[in-house]
Formats: C-alpha cells, sequence, structure tokens
C-alpha cells in the first residue's frame, strides 16, 4: 500500500482501466493521476520516479522487455522497481499444461502469455534484482530491483 501523501501516475493503454483505477484510488484516498500511455515508450524524462511498479503486465506487452528498459530508465538510479508478474509455474505439471494450452489462453485472455518468465525478462532488460520470490503453485514473482 502506498502512503496517503505519495504522488502516483497511473498509466495505461485503456481509458477504461483508468477510470476504474481512479474510482478505485478515490475510495482509497489517493491521489492518482491517470495517464493514456504505452508502456514500451513512456512519456517521461530520464530518472523521473523514485518508485516504478508494474503488475500482472509484462504478459500482455508486445515488447516486455522495452517496457522493463522503459521503467529502468524512468527509474532514478537509487530507485526501486517493483514487479508483481505471473510466468511459467516452477511445478513440471502445471508448465506443461501452461505450454499445451498457451495460444488458447492467449487468444481468450487479452494476449496473456502465461508461459514467460519474468525474472529472465527482468535481467534481459539489464535490471539489477535485489529480491526475488515466487508463491502461488510457482507462477507468481514478486520481483525488487534496482535500475
Amino acid at each position: 500500500m502506498f502512503p496517503a501523501s505519495s504522488e502516483i501516475i497511473a498509466i495505461d493503454l485503456s481509458p477504461q482501466m483508468l477510470e476504474f483505477a481512479k474510482q478505485k484510488a478515490t475510495s482509497l484516498q489517493l491521489n492518482v493521476q491517470v495517464k493514456v500511455m504505452d508502456a514500451q515508450k513512456l512519456e517521461f524524462a530520464d530518472r523521473s520516479f523514485n518508485t516504478v511498479t508494474s503488475t500482472l503486465s509484462t504478459c500482455t506487452f508486445p515488447d516486455p522487455i522495452q517496457a522493463l528498459r522503459e521503467m529502468k530508465r524512468v527509474c532514478r538510479p537509487d530507485g526501486l522497481i517493483l514487479l508483481l508478474e505471473h510466468g511459467h509455474s516452477k511445478l513440471r505439471w502445471l508448465a506443461n499444461h501452461q505450454d499445451r494450452h498457451v495460444l488458447q489462453h492467449y487468444q481468450q485472455n487479452a494476449g496473456c502469455r502465461w508461459n514467460q518468465d519474468p525474472l529472465e525478462l527482468v535481467q534481459a532488460a539489464g535490471l539489477k534484482v535485489l529480491n526475488s520470490q515466487r508463491f502461488g503453485l510457482g507462477m507468481f514473482h514478486a520481483i525488487v530491483a534496482h535500475p
């Protein structure tokens, strides 16, 4: 949870999702600005933010490594990039199921590629991983990184 004094800017390609986020933020008494924007080409200056967060989104970015590089670019060098993502399970039986049904899942769930490895994407984008934990049948990743 963000402290009430936080200055929060939320971005998404979907105006409808941003409206939902704004309503939720208002109910939590958080001051949130919303902007329609592409995560792969952020319209912010370099080193603009102390903290950059992304939740359950790298699976739908056409180029997740580029989006992560943009997060790195806009985060201050001493800042944090906080990610909560899902991906390929560490359980073999579930990972096999994900692989067998990846196309069907992609088509039915807004382009979600559920068998990616978020940690590999983060490392490929050049982020320095400080902490990484997996949970929820080994599918979910909580990653703390430096730019």
